[in-house]
């Protein structure tokens, strides 16, 4: 694998993104201190880099409320039976297509994977249970933890470089 090469103004490129994909390029240059031309080329390598996978929109679970339903948020850890990596990938291969699994993360120590899913009330988490956990004889153990409140949601990642003094 090629290393990526990357500076500064890549990174402040991708910490603007993350924080608002939905600026223009106009904007985004004169936050990056970058002319728009320069910009828009840097984000086109980045996404042929594949260091920009997709950008999305997310929504306010509390504002759509009123018209989808609160709904219910779980964090469920799952632990598997058999841990070899084509287990570990059929078990993957079985809960991401689910519309319902938000996040999918294969997780290390303790359970094998950690789903964030979301379900208008608890007899869709129900039915989702039954449908991805209990039906395959590899879980072993599903321990599900319900959302009270979301107190924070950040989905960029930390891209400043930290300096040792």
């Amino acid at each position: 694998m090629e290393p990526i090469a990357i500076d500064e103004a890549d990174l402040r490129l991708l910490d603007l993104l993350q924080a608002d994909a939905s600026r223009s390029n106009q904007a985004l240059a004169e936050l990056a201190h970058l002319s728009p031309p320069t910009s828009l080329r840097r984000i086109k390598r980045l996404r042929q880099l594949g260091l920009i996978e997709r950008e999305v929109a997310l929504l306010s679970t509390d504002k759509l409320a009123p018209v989808l339903g609160h709904g219910l948020t779980a964090l469920v850890e799952v632990t598997l039976e058999r841990q070899g990596a084509e287990h570990l990938d059929a078990f993957e291969a079985r809960v991401v297509p689910a519309p319902e699994v938000q996040q999918c993360y294969r997780v290390s120590p303790g359970p094998d994977f950690m789903l964030v899913v979301h379900c208008s009330d608890m007899p869709a988490y129900l039915e989702l249970a039954r449908r991805l956990f209990t039906s395959d004889a590899n879980v072993r153990n599903i321990k599900a933890f319900f959302s009270l409140k979301r107190a924070k949601f950040d989905p960029r990642l930390p891209l400043h470089r930290h300096t040792t003094s």
